[in-house]
């Protein structure tokens, strides 16, 4: 039987965590940087062992006001140091709770400039090799992130999206723009079905673009996030796809 990893960004103080665990494998849980503190992430990862679902550190930029999702120019050594001090914090929890960390996704604009940034995407993957080189890096399918994780020897995770849109080159529709974010259950997994089935994606002007597809996100903090996780994850086990971590 196929098998794909459903993740989700968690510990993010949004209140429906417990709701959204039994639909997915992974967590990114938030370090503090941009949402979430030591006692939110503490019960995140006790819901984790509750539900079986593996633990990912999910590091930002230090910008709470802006939920994370703001481009910051830190030089790269920063971000180096950044990362690692994030995800030692989620590492002294885990072992609080007799759990190991499994992988590690950038949040928003870190994750999007590590992605489209050929000189910072190294900084990112480095962080994570130097904290804990069996972790794996969850990064955009496709993205110079996991290009560059993959030549400093780093295991990756080739992440789509299943509730927002795509570019014709394979990225990210802007937040900042109409049409960016799926709001309706129906085309979100539509869109999941054809990323698993096909290896491709439609972009925002209609041409299918080819994608790989290793673990599907949804966002904790959408409108319509349990009701997502549920309709997608019964979805793919109704075409006989077993939800499993990787």
């Amino acid at each position: 039987m196929k098998t794909i990893d459903i993740n989700c960004d968690l510990g993010e103080g949004i209140g429906n965590d417990e709701q959204i665990m039994p639909y997915i494998s992974s967590a990114n849980i938030a370090c503090g940087y941009h949402a979430g503190d030591e006692n939110i992430m503490r019960h995140t990862v006790e819901l984790c062992k509750k539900y079986n679902v593996v633990i990912g550190a999910h590091p930002s930029f230090p910008d709470k006001e802006n939920f994370g999702r703001t481009d910051m120019q830190l030089h790269p050594g920063e971000v180096y140091e950044m990362i690692i001090k994030q995800i030692n914090n989620l590492e002294k929890i885990a072992v609080e709770s007799h759990v190991q960390i499994h992988h590690v996704k950038p949040h928003g604009a870190l994750y999007n400039m590590a992605a489209r940034d050929k000189s910072l995407a190294p900084f990112v993957s480095l962080a994570i090799l130097d904290t804990n080189s069996k972790y794996i890096l969850y990064g955009l399918s496709g993205s110079y992130l996991i290009k560059e994780a993959r030549n400093l020897g780093l295991k990756t995770a080739s992440e789509v999206f299943a509730d927002r849109t795509y570019k014709d080159d394979g990225s990210l529709s802007p937040r900042n723009k109409p049409g960016a974010l799926i709001e309706d259950t129906d085309k979100a997994v539509a869109q999941v079905l054809q990323m698993v089935k096909e290896g491709t994606v439609t972009s925002v002007t209609g041409k299918k673009v080819p994608i790989v597809v290793e673990t599907i996100c949804i966002h904790g903090d959408g409108e319509n996030a349990v009701e997502f996780a549920k309709t997608i994850h019964d979805a793919l086990v109704k075409v006989r796809i077993e939800i499993k971590s990787l």
